[in-house]
């Protein structure tokens, strides 16, 4: 299942993506985290040192194609010569960033990402019964800028699920509805809101109400926990620091949310 995290700066996406990730891999799952925000951080929050963290994926692991960008090589091969492996045997990959004031766009930086998640349809995993290679235990999990242009690019046109993080406020929750029908133009099979930093039921009621007047899928909900903001003081990893918290709970539970509608296929 490849997972796409998205919303407005500062709502919790990189929490959610780190820590999802890293339950997802303890519960047995092979999980790659891709960190596709060229102002990364991504590493930090599952816990690895960004001096031992690898360079970004470079332009030459894709070509143009007519159906859009495709590997050069083997998924297994990027991972193996690209990727950093973290705590709980999650494999970061990042996407490059400006390297310098003025260079431009980062079309190939995008395209970097929209290539391994394209070729991740089927393409690693353990073996399968046949000697082949099985994706079914793979987890990818992208945390994206606060930007619709992943969207607007078809970067992620082929995550299977884009959860677009919300809080309940108005530029939040607005942010998540513009960025709702860009992903339904991508033809993204499940896009559903995740409520976060909830502090009352007002809140929960807040946001339920909005996505109900908009049309939009409200999957979970994860409460305002000051654990959060600790670890983001220490700069370890939430899943570290307040393993118990309310929001680790809410997320691994968001995490065999997910896992059991991929096994049902639905």
């Amino acid at each position: 299942m490849r997972i796409g995290i998205a919303g407005k700066g500062g709502v919790g996406k990189t929490t959610i993506a780190a820590t999802m990730a890293r339950l997802a891999a303890r519960s047995g799952a092979t999980v790659i985290a891709i960190d596709a925000d060229s102002n990364p951080n991504l590493a930090p929050a599952l816990g690895l040192d960004r001096a031992i963290v690898g360079h970004p994926l470079p332009v030459s692991v894709v070509s143009k194609r007519l159906d859009g960008p495709a590997l050069t090589a083997t998924v297994d091969s990027v991972l193996v010569e690209h990727g950093t492996a973290g705590p709980d045997g999650v494999v970061l990959l990042s996407m490059g960033g400006p390297a310098h004031a003025g260079e431009g766009c980062l079309c190939s930086a995008h395209a970097t990402v929209g290539a391994v998640l394209g070729d991740l349809d089927g393409s690693t995993g353990g073996p399968d019964d046949s000697g082949g290679s099985d994706s079914s235990d793979t987890v990818t999990v992208v945390d994206m800028e606060a930007s619709p242009e992943q969207l607007s690019r078809g970067t992620v046109r082929n995550v299977d699920v884009l959860l677009l993080v919300a809080e309940p406020y108005f530029r939040s929750l607005e942010t998540v509805r513009r960025l709702a029908p860009l992903a339904a133009e991508l033809s993204i099979a499940r896009v559903a809101v995740i409520a976060n930093k909830l502090r009352s039921a007002a809140d929960g009621e807040a946001v339920a109400e909005f996505c109900a007047r908009h049309d939009l899928s409200l999957l979970a909900s994860v409460p305002y926990d000051a654990a959060v903001a600790d670890a983001d003081v220490a700069g370890r990893p939430l899943l570290d620091v307040a393993p118990d918290s309310p929001a680790v709970a809410a997320i691994e539970a968001l995490a065999r949310r997910l896992h059991a509608v991929s096994t049902a296929g639905g």
